[in-house]
């Protein structure tokens, strides 16, 4: 106070005196209570933004170490929660600046969480089509190289010994003969006239315009010449010459094909499979891929 009071108050200007000076003193107490209390709080939210800085670092560090997503979100949830209660015990009920900062960037995680995990579930439709677009090229490749190209084939019998064997697995080429005319003594594949679901697989000996006759002693003549070649097993027998005792003429467009196992062979010899057209030809041996042992070309 500006004057403490004793005794009796003499005069009216005293009396006055005595209430202005406590009045003056009650208001510089208020004063310094409110800027007391307004210090307090600047501190209490520069420590709430502090504190909240510090937190958005450590989850910032947190989601760079750690890849996944939910977890990195559940740890922002807590770092969230966590700078809430701090901000409420020094705010006294107030929501610092630094708390509502820190909820937006929270939200704003979430929103992002929500939207990448959007874009995987896009990512997962987009691989599957392409597989899909993958897996059917693969499908028409796969058709037009059986189709046009060439297959995988399995001899079955032994007409063809002892060249090929029961068993073997041979690769056909079926596109040379689209660009050039079959030659002697290829190894060709094609469908008996008698049953179209079977397939023979013989040596071509004759070809398109040639005579051709078996004598009874099994010389095979083309054009009244004897032919020069051993890929017979044996001579022919005169009871296996069949139709080809006598001469036969090929077509333009017609071969004449026999067996290696010439005495063992269904093949032009029977009226049954006579002369092979071109356009039944399917293709022709090429390769034999197994057994490994006979691994290589087929000649």
């Amino acid at each position: 106070m500006s004057k403490k009071f004793k005794g009796e108050i003499e005069s009216i200007d005293e009396a006055k005196e005595l209430f202005y000076g406590l009045a003056e003193d009650r208001k510089q107490e208020r004063r310094a209570v409110k800027e007391a209390e307004r210090e307090a709080k600047r501190l209490a939210k520069e420590e709430a933004k502090e504190e909240a800085r510090r937190l958005k670092e450590e989850a910032k560090h947190k989601e760079a170490e750690d890849k996944n997503t939910e977890s990195s979100t559940d740890d922002t949830v807590d770092e969230t929660s966590s700078v809430n209660t701090v901000s409420a015990e020094i705010s006294d009920g107030e929501i610092p600046e630094g708390e509502t900062e820190e909820n937006e960037q929270g939200e704003g995680k979430k929103r992002k969480y929500k939207g990448r995990k959007k874009k995987e579930k896009v990512n997962i439709v987009r691989e599957l089509y392409y597989l899909g677009i993958y897996i059917g090229v693969v499908i028409i490749v796969c058709f037009l190289i059986i189709t046009f190209i060439g297959e995988r084939t399995t001899v079955v019998g032994d007409s063809m010994n002892p060249t090929l064997q029961d068993g073997d697995n041979l690769w056909i080429d079926k596109i040379s003969y689209r660009f050039s005319d079959p030659k002697r003594f290829d190894i060709v594949i094609f469908p008996p006239r008698n049953n179209s679901e079977k397939i023979y697989i013989k040596r071509i000996i004759g070809l398109p315009g040639e005579t051709v006759q078996i004598e009874e002693n099994g010389d095979i003549l083309i054009n009244g010449k004897v032919l020069v070649e051993n890929y017979g097993a044996e001579r022919i027998e005169p009871e296996k010459r069949g139709i080809a005792n006598s001469p036969i003429t090929l077509g333009k467009d017609e071969y004449f094909v026999l067996g290696d196992n010439r005495n063992n062979s269904e093949d032009s010899r029977s009226s049954r499979v006579g002369n092979v057209k071109k356009k039944e030809i399917i293709g022709k041996a090429v390769f034999r891929l197994s057994p490994l042992s006979k691994f290589g070309k087929v000649k």
